[in-house]
């Protein structure tokens, strides 16, 4: 899978070339720089290296380019190397002006290409809980967030604090918000170097009424990374720096005598998923161009970054001016849905839009997992089981290969699925599967247990603990071990009541059926 270039390998680029050695996917360095080869040759053996960026281009072995050379240089490079139908990942910033970074978006579009730009706290585990806990409501109403980004050094001369260190918590804020904001005011001052900031203040405000900061700069006596959030229950905060990374502290304010009196509390560790965030960004970019699937930093998500820090440096500029965005400026889209960091999706997943994937479930390689699904605790599916649309799998369920659900199945609780008839652990039988299929609308109690090579019928009503050893005809009750049908049931879940002849009636919601011959139940 040795397919990827990586251009740049100096400052930061050395540890793209770790992360990308290490999966198994760089296959070439580019660097003007003439002594690569001996820094990096003896470390990472079976690379190659050149300063030639034009025979990348034209190299048709190499799939995807990793940019991370002088800010100054990334448009030019992105643009070159997605003319040549290459995927990219570039460090941020995207570009230098927000029409170049259009221009490139818009050109990832119609060369089908993969553009992933390098926010990497979007990949960090921490800052992934912080979203979480935010999302379920935690810290109650979002107030205020701000961000400190601080250090001594590296001081650049292409380009300022603003958009050397900035990119970073502009993008943060915006994925924890899922807002763009409506204006903007930032200042900065001049230190070291004429028109070059080296601190920066940038204020944000958005519809919904949180404000936010960011303070960045590289003339601070040590190195402090922190990102603080405000909510009316508690705050949390994001301390890169510290062991531990993430706090919630659940300071309360009381009303006494109509006055507003601070009850302070002890910080508490936030625990999460301990992942290298460089690691895990640069598996999700080979994942999005392998699988063809959108980056989470993709293109659009790089403009929006861009488009506040030109507004930020407009408002420098003219001293502190409060720029507002007008209606054209694209709001941040909800994210297509929702998977909680503990769980593990492989490669080749195909999930749909609005779909929830709960704690510890497993979706395996190359499965499908319709529009608004919800998926409990605890449950694997596949490899290459097949979910429709409006499935509710509930807590501890496992969907094997060979099972398909269509739209709007129930699974209860600890319900089970087999695939093999015959199992021996001695004796493999993946060869051996027997498909299962479960159509339309049907509900499977908890603890139900359905032997593999079936059909469950359209609307069939499954009851807890019942054991399926044959087909289920559409709309039947099945109870028992082994199942029988126990009575008929009606789309809306209530048992039907037998009229004159073959005649059903639901008492609930009224609907009629009629039996057209045995255990063929038809609406009328």
């Amino acid at each position: 899978m040795k397919n990827i270039a990586l251009v740049g390998a100096g400052y930061w680029g050395k540890n793209l070339v770790r992360n990308f050695y290490e999966l198994g996917a760089l296959k070439i360095i580019c660097d003007k720089q003439p002594d690569m080869q001996s820094q990096y040759g003896e470390k990472y053996p079976g690379l190659t290296f050149t300063q030639d960026f034009q025979s990348l281009l034209n190299d048709p072995s190499i799939e995807a380019l990793v940019i991370a050379t002088p800010a100054e240089t990334h448009y030019s490079l992105v643009r070159q190397a997605l003319l040549a139908q290459k995927h990219v990942f570039v460090e941020k910033p995207l570009a230098l002006d927000a029409a170049q970074g259009e221009e490139l978006a818009a050109l990832a579009d119609q060369k089908k290409c993969i553009l992933m730009v390098g926010h990497i706290l979007q990949y960090h585990p921490a800052v992934l809980k912080l979203k979480q806990l935010i999302a379920e409501g935690a810290l109650g109403k979002i107030q205020y967030i701000y961000s400190n980004r601080l250090n001594m050094g590296k001081i650049r001369t292409e380009e300022n604090i603003l958009w050397s260190f900035a990119p970073h918590d502009i993008s943060v804020i915006l994925m924890l918000l899922n807002e763009f904001p409506v204006s903007i005011q930032a200042n900065g001052g001049e230190y070291l170097q004429k028109n070059v900031a080296d601190t920066t203040l940038t204020s944000m405000a958005f519809a919904s009424g949180v404000n936010s900061h960011i303070f960045v700069s590289w003339l601070h006596p040590f190195k402090e990374q922190k990102l603080v959030v405000v909510g009316d229950n508690q705050m949390a905060v994001f301390d890169d720096m510290s062991k531990e990374k993430l706090f919630l502290y659940p300071h309360k304010i009381e009303w006494k005598e109509r006055a507003p009196v601070v009850s302070k509390a002890q910080a508490i560790p936030v625990p999460f998923e301990s992942k290298e965030p460089l690691r895990a960004e640069c598996q999700h970019f080979i994942s999005c161009f392998q699988n063809k699937k959108q980056p989470r930093t993709n293109g659009q998500e790089g403009l929006r970054v861009l488009r506040i820090l030109q507004a930020s440096q407009k408002s420098i500029d003219s001293l502190g001016e409060k720029i507002t965005f007008g209606p054209a400026v694209p709001q941040v889209p909800p994210p297509e849905y929702f998977i909680h960091p503990t769980s593990q999706i492989d490669q080749g997943c195909e999930i749909g839009k609005g779909t929830k994937i709960w704690h510890f479930s497993h979706i395996m390689q190359k499965s499908v997992i319709g529009q608004n699904c919800r998926i409990g605790q605890n449950v694997v599916i596949g490899p290459k089981a097949i979910i429709g649309n409006g499935c509710k799998i509930q807590n501890n369920v496992s969907l094997f290969e060979g099972v398909t659900l269509e739209d709007e199945v129930f699974c209860g609780p600890s319900m089970v699925f087999t695939n093999v008839y015959n199992p021996r652990s001695a004796i493999p039988r993946m060869n051996e599967l027997r498909k299962t299929l479960v159509k339309k609308g049907v509900t499977i109690g908890a603890n139900a247990t359905i032997v593999c090579g079936h059909t469950l019928g359209q609307y069939a009503f499954i009851g807890a603990g019942a054991v399926v050893l044959h087909d289920v005809p559409d709309y039947a009750l099945i109870v028992g071990n082994p199942g029988r049908i126990a009575g008929w049931m009606c789309s809306c879940g209530v048992k039907l009541k037998s009229e004159k002849g073959k005649a059903y009636s639901c008492p609930d919601c009224g609907k009629k059926y009629l039996m057209e011959s045995d255990q063929k139940l038809l609406p009328q």
